[in-house]
């Protein structure tokens, strides 16, 4: 097994260990920040630089193989789902963020299926797609460490702590950016690939 799948296989195997950081109990703050938020954030960082660095080394070294292309997708989607519903548990974001990236994934995944089986034709990454990507990342790894929940800076309680006001309304801005590029990605992929999906409609 060559070394970018090594770095797949690494990146899930990360996922239900940030699952059950929680569960340890672990006491403590850092900048007002819970030890055990930083522990899954920097958890979820490791596995997000490996999704960036094994793509890069398979396409570097020409070391694409089907596992990977399989694998690789599939991992990207556990992470990132893993953690916005320990986000959702934790009371920091509305469940329907992850409901409507949930959804965006299976219809894409399910096109992706149909183009395999039917030619195999590629729709280029949309801007919105990447746009979908940075900001998903971003919000996430900020989430974690935000002291408030999603729109709280709305609340004039918490404008009143500027820092934490700051830091809350970007992050907010940031999962409302990834929300609307996920509608318009999703939207985009389907709408270049309709001809395929209606053939036989």
């Amino acid at each position: 097994m060559n070394l970018p799948n090594k770095l797949t296989i690494l990146r899930i195997i990360l996922v239900p260990i940030m699952v059950i950081i929680p569960y340890f109990n672990i006491q403590g703050e850092f900048l007002n920040i819970s030890i055990s938020l930083i522990i899954i954030d920097a958890i979820f960082v490791i596995a997000s630089i490996t999704d960036k660095l094994d793509g890069t080394l398979a396409r570097k070294n020409n070391q694409i193989t089907t596992f990977g292309k399989f694998l690789d997708p599939i991992a990207d989607k556990i992470l990132v789902l893993a953690a916005m519903i320990m986000l959702v548990e934790m009371g920091k974001i509305p469940s329907v963020i992850p409901v409507i990236i949930l959804f965006r994934e299976f219809a894409v995944s399910g096109y992706r299926l149909i183009a395999s089986q039917s030619g195999g034709q590629v729709i280029a990454a949309s801007s919105w797609g990447k746009l979908k990507t940075v900001t998903q990342m971003i919000a996430i790894i900020m989430m974690f460490l935000d002291k408030y929940s999603f729109g709280d800076f709305l609340n004039p309680a918490v404008s009143m702590e500027m820092p934490y006001f700051i830091y809350n309304m970007f992050t907010t801005v940031m999962l409302v950016v990834c929300v609307i590029s996920t509608i318009f990605s999703g939207y985009e992929y389907l709408k270049d690939g309709k001809d395929l999906i209606l053939k036989d409609k």
